[in-house]
């Protein structure tokens, strides 16, 4: 099973009052899931902001997830399957590569970011493609132990991380992600952790914070397109 050279198919927001280069948040959804499931955050952030929601590439009911999609085939703890993580990644390039087509203007910041294996796929992104995004959102994923990925100085330089976690996430513990955000903390990232006494889900305070942890960021409506 392999992800193919198409632009994966996505839901799409683009601010109609600018002809300015945007800021562009892509966001992942988790297991099972699919595209529409993220991109209902939209009402939720500010509106001169553009969203894009992409559907994994990989069908989630051969591996028994569901009847949505998936980003790879997970093989327990912080372990995916190699061939399809990595599949995963390759799409990703593509859907990055093609964002001035399907916004109609160019970017002027990327952020990448995503729930549960959309996170762990998105923190991966950032780490296996060093300044290809300036920003990461993690909500309740992992750090995977996969042969591209690794929380080096030279990976997480220039990238800034946001990372929420539930204290009582049953699906991906709360110790998985702390041993994650250590390995970003002793490679140096620029990581802003937050904790959130909640399971595994997004809780609308840990979306406000990651909203205003890219905003303090820099992450707005320029100009100058870039990433």
């Amino acid at each position: 099973m392999t992800a193919g050279r198409e632009v994966l198919p996505h839901e799409i927001y683009v601010p109609g009052d600018t002809n300015d280069a945007v800021p562009v948040l892509i966001l992942l959804h988790g297991r099972g899931s699919h595209r529409g499931d993220l991109f209902g955050l939209q009402r939720h952030l500010p509106p001169e902001w553009a969203v894009v929601a992409p559907d994994a590439p990989f069908p989630a009911a051969p591996w028994g997830y569901g009847a949505g999609y998936a980003w790879y085939r997970y093989m327990g703890r912080n372990v995916p399957e190699e061939a399809s993580f990595s599949g995963s990644l390759d799409a990703l390039d593509r859907l990055l590569e093609t964002l001035p087509d399907i916004l109609g203007t160019p970017p002027s910041s990327v952020a990448l970011g995503g729930f549960s294996q959309g996170g762990t796929v998105s923190t991966a992104y950032a780490l296996s493609r060093p300044g290809r995004v300036r920003h990461v959102l993690n909500f309740s994923g992992f750090l995977a132990d996969h042969p591209a990925v690794s929380a080096t100085p030279d990976a997480v330089a220039g990238t800034r991380f946001f990372w929420g976690h539930g204290t009582q996430d049953g699906n991906i513990p709360f110790a998985l992600g702390e041993e994650g955000r250590a390995a970003l903390r002793a490679a140096g990232a620029d990581l802003d952790a937050r904790d959130y006494d909640i399971g595994h889900w997004i809780d609308p305070t840990e979306l406000a914070d990651a909203v205003a942890w890219l905003q303090r960021g820099g992450f707005q409506v320029s100009n100058a397109s870039g990433s």
